[in-house]
């Protein structure tokens, strides 16, 4: 079940939900709509492959704008914290307004219940121009769903706590530790 701005509205007050900072506006009728940070990742090409089994090298940059190249592909983040509780997953969506733009949003699309941490977001610029992308925007929308019952083993994975853009930990994955 998709919770409403009533139902988002009740957790958050009761604390059983947490999105900070949060200003009431953000709440739209059946999402929230979270805002870009001002941390970026770029993918470093390492000898031109990039392998799931190694840590990948990123180059870093804090700025209050971005410009994603043509066909160009960045990470970066919310400036909001997110705290699902036990029984409460999300989906993150692109706003239409910044997919109409050409803006592909992704957060490998999915929240899991009692992750606790800011988004990272995987963005890529489909148009045949560069675009810049400023923090504090509104740039994606988190849609939230109530589970049949609270899950048996919430998310404690390698993202949890995050505070900033999080580069892929794919590298750190069980299958891959057992080889």
């Amino acid at each position: 079940m998709i919770l409403s701005d009533r139902t988002i509205r009740q957790m958050l007050a009761s604390g059983e939900l947490g999105i900070d900072p949060l200003d009431p506006a953000q709440i739209e009728p059946a999402s929230v709509d979270l805002r870009l940070g001002n941390t970026f990742l770029t993918p470093k090409a390492t000898n031109g492959i990039c392998s799931m089994s190694e840590a990948p090298d990123y180059e870093s940059v804090t700025a209050e704008s971005f410009i994603i190249p043509t066909r160009g592909f960045v990470l970066a983040t919310t400036v909001e914290v997110v705290r699902l509780p036990n029984d409460l997953t999300a989906f993150v969506e692109g706003r239409s307004s910044v997919g109409r733009l050409g803006l592909f949003i992704q957060n490998a699309g999915w929240v899991d219940p009692g992750f606790e941490g800011a988004i990272t977001l995987e963005l890529y610029n489909a148009n045949a121009a560069p675009m810049r992308i400023e923090a504090g925007r509104r740039i994606c929308q988190l849609v939230l769903a109530k589970a049949d019952q609270a899950v048996e083993h919430p998310y404690r994975g390698k993202y949890q706590g995050q505070r900033q853009t999080t580069g892929s930990r794919i590298h750190l994955d069980a299958e891959v530790s057992k080889r």
